[in-house]
């Protein structure tokens, strides 16, 4: 009877320390990277600039980066706002206006510093069905999407990209659905590659484009230039954090002439181009 006891509790104790490992894990899972090893830590959440490694780029040639740890959690505008007012992360690099601004309003937000820009353009299939490449604006190509039924993918993730891409069907006076209209529930890079192989339109941003095109071969620039698709990038910083802080020493550093000079660049030396303009360029 004790060695049965002893065997129960022995398994209860593997049992929490069971929980408590996965616990760990799934607290550690949140960071998609870490840049640097310094006490000071910064949470910061993004998405495309994260995941084209412009962060990386920026945080890598910070003059302080030895003194702090830089934490990206891997998070679409719309995601990245939420972790900000729920105080989960300190600076966000977004691009979604409308919300950063409620976010000032409302007061969770202290801090907000232009960074730049990349424009958002709509690729689609060679034979373009939908005659897209002929459209005056971006409110015309979706109508001819539209009307077609074409297979157009949508992130629906509540990200920049997809608050714009609502703006447009609202604007074109379109509720998009049926089973011509795929919602991926991804980020940038994965629901381009989706349209890649589904031969389906979507509108991504131009570095995005820059950056995955040469494994994309089934899609091509179909539409671009409309001056409603320049897609603005700030800063945000969380109103808790004070301004003596490390996280505004990295806000102001992106937007020094160091940090500038690092955006206006990023992109050339791997593809021939930049990914994205510099606030000077916006």
């Amino acid at each position: 009877m004790k060695k049965i006891k002893f065997n129960i509790y022995l398994l209860l104790i593997l049992g929490l320390a069971a929980c408590n490992s996965t616990t760990s894990d799934k607290t550690n899972d949140i960071y998609k990277a870490s840049y640097g090893n310094g006490t000071n830590t910064i949470n910061l959440a993004t998405g495309s600039p994260g995941e084209l490694g412009l962060l990386k780029e920026l945080a890598m040639n910070y003059p302080a980066i030895n003194d702090v740890k830089i934490n990206w959690i891997k998070a679409g505008s719309g995601k990245s706002l939420q972790l900000l007012k729920e105080k989960k992360v300190d600076i966000v690099l977004v691009h979604a206006p409308k919300a950063e601004e409620n976010a000032i309003k409302e007061g969770w937000v202290k801090e907000r510093g232009l960074i730049g820009s990349n424009a958002f353009i709509i690729v689609g299939p060679k034979n373009d069905p939908a005659n897209i490449n002929s459209a005056k604006n971006a409110i015309e190509a979706f109508t001819k999407i539209a009307n077609i039924k074409a297979i157009f993918l949508s992130r629906g993730d509540n990200s920049g990209t997809n608050k714009k891409e609502l703006h447009i069907w609202k604007q074109a006076n379109i509720q998009p659905k049926g089973e011509w209209y795929l919602i991926t529930n991804d980020f940038m890079m994965a629901t381009l590659k989706k349209a890649n192989k589904t031969k389906g339109y979507f509108m991504v941003d131009n570095s995005t484009w820059f950056a995955g095109k040469e494994n994309l071969n089934n899609l091509k620039v179909l539409f671009k230039g409309d001056p409603n698709l320049i897609n603005i990038y700030h800063f945000l910083i969380s109103s808790e954090v004070p301004k003596d802080s490390y996280t505004y020493k990295f806000a102001n550093y992106i937007i020094s002439e160091k940090g500038q000079e690092i955006i206006k660049n990023y992109g050339i030396k791997d593809y021939g181009m930049p990914l994205y303009n510099n606030a000077a360029n916006k």
